[in-house]
């Protein structure tokens, strides 16, 4: 009796185990490779016969410094650009309320050098109202206990957490030229739900237009015409927003030869 039940089991299990783990995986394969083998395969993009990127995976085009390029356009922030690894993937996923993403607020878990809650910001700079203090040692933004860390300045100013969406906004105006008081999309300040998303919106893309245009001695119209082409529509044309993939328009740039 045990032995009649054993051993259909044990087929079972080999049978299934071959059909899901190995069989199911080749046909769903194979005919990924028929009908869609580019994505399949990651959806490289290569030039010059050499891979620059994904279609699918947002990257930074920064110089040797870090600095952003100007002659390209820039992609949305990303944990995994600070930590200079791509395969680090995750926002940080912080709340609305969090002085880490959105700036100083007052009586938010938050002292004055005295000890003293404030109403508020002690650290406030001329740019940046909301600034969040850096530690010194650490180069951590500082959201409580200001009284027990040192505190890093320069010019008699302290070090605002550059993560922060009030000084991403301030660093993207100063990218592209724009007044102090300009709206900034807010892709431009925030990062994915993943962190590497290859897409900004398209109010992103053309408020970075001027300078990509000027940069490289074309037209405004001319850098307007790559972002129109490069631009994808809402999925089944209901879900989501339209996006603008930087890598693709980037390369459609570098294809004019300036």
């Amino acid at each position: 009796m045990f032995r009649r039940q054993l051993v259909p089991a044990i087929v079972l299990t080999i049978v299934v185990a071959l059909a899901l783990g190995v069989v199911y995986p080749i046909v769903v394969w194979g005919i990924g490779q028929l009908g869609w083998k580019s994505k399949v395969d990651g959806s490289f993009v290569s030039r010059n016969g050499q891979v620059v990127g994904s279609t699918l995976i947002g990257q930074p085009f920064l110089d040797k410094s870090g600095n952003p390029l100007p002659q390209y356009f820039q992609t949305r922030p990303s944990d995994a650009f600070v930590q200079q690894n791509i395969l680090t993937s995750g926002a940080s996923n912080l709340g609305p309320s969090d002085p880490r993403l959105v700036g100083f607020i007052p009586g938010f878990n938050t002292v004055n050098l005295q000890g003293n809650p404030s109403s508020t910001n002690p650290f406030a700079t001329k740019q940046d109202p909301y600034c969040v203090p850096v530690n010194a040692s650490t180069g951590n933004p500082v959201i409580s206990g200001f009284t027990s860390v040192k505190l890093e300045k320069s010019d008699g100013q302290y070090v605002c957490d550059p993560n922060t969406a009030p000084e991403r906004a301030i660093a993207y105006r100063q990218l592209n030229d724009l007044p102090a008081n300009a709206q900034v999309p807010v892709d431009a300040v925030t990062a994915s739900g993943s962190g590497e998303d290859p897409d900004i919106s398209v109010a992103n893309a053309n408020l970075q237009a001027p300078r990509v245009a000027r940069v490289r001695h074309l037209s405004l119209s001319e850098v307007q015409s790559l972002i129109a082409q490069n631009t994808t529509g809402r999925y089944l044309g209901i879900f989501g927003e339209p996006g603008v993939n930087v890598l693709q328009l980037n390369l459609a740039l570098d294809r004019l030869g300036t």
